[in-house]
């Protein structure tokens, strides 16, 4: 089973219920068969902007991040057997803005955003 949590706050409406199936499927799709968990945070630009200034070291408003737990390097085996892939970090604003400029619905931006997120978390790395 793939557990996905969502945080987000109230004044951000994305359909958690969607996005969490959404993501499941997609983690099964490519090759998650056992049992894991992530975590979605949808934030606003200025968290956005703290966790780039931290982690990124720049001034950037980006549109999304993903972490992995660093608690479970060094494990073969996670001791509660769950595959811990980490978290994604989408900007709500930033979403709604792509998703003006590129004529789509933004919960389908958000899922847009997580997936590739999703991708980082399986290893799966672009060239910037």
């Amino acid at each position: 089973m793939i557990k996905v949590s969502v945080t987000k706050q109230s004044n951000y409406p994305v359909n958690s219920t969607r996005l969490k199936k959404n993501l499941a499927d997609f983690l099964a799709k490519n090759g998650i068969v056992s049992d894991a968990e992530v975590s979605v945070a949808i934030v606003g630009a200025k968290k956005m902007l703290e966790t780039g200034k931290k982690y990124k070291k720049d001034s950037k408003l980006h549109n999304v991040f993903s972490f992995t737990p660093s608690e479970v390097k060094g494990f073969v085996y996670p001791p509660d057997n769950i595959l811990h892939l980490g978290e994604i970090m989408v900007c709500y604003q930033k979403a709604v803005e792509e998703a003006k400029e590129e004529n789509i619905l933004i919960d389908e931006r958000v899922n847009e955003l997580v997936e590739h997120g999703a991708l980082h978390l399986l290893g799966i790395h672009h060239e910037e």
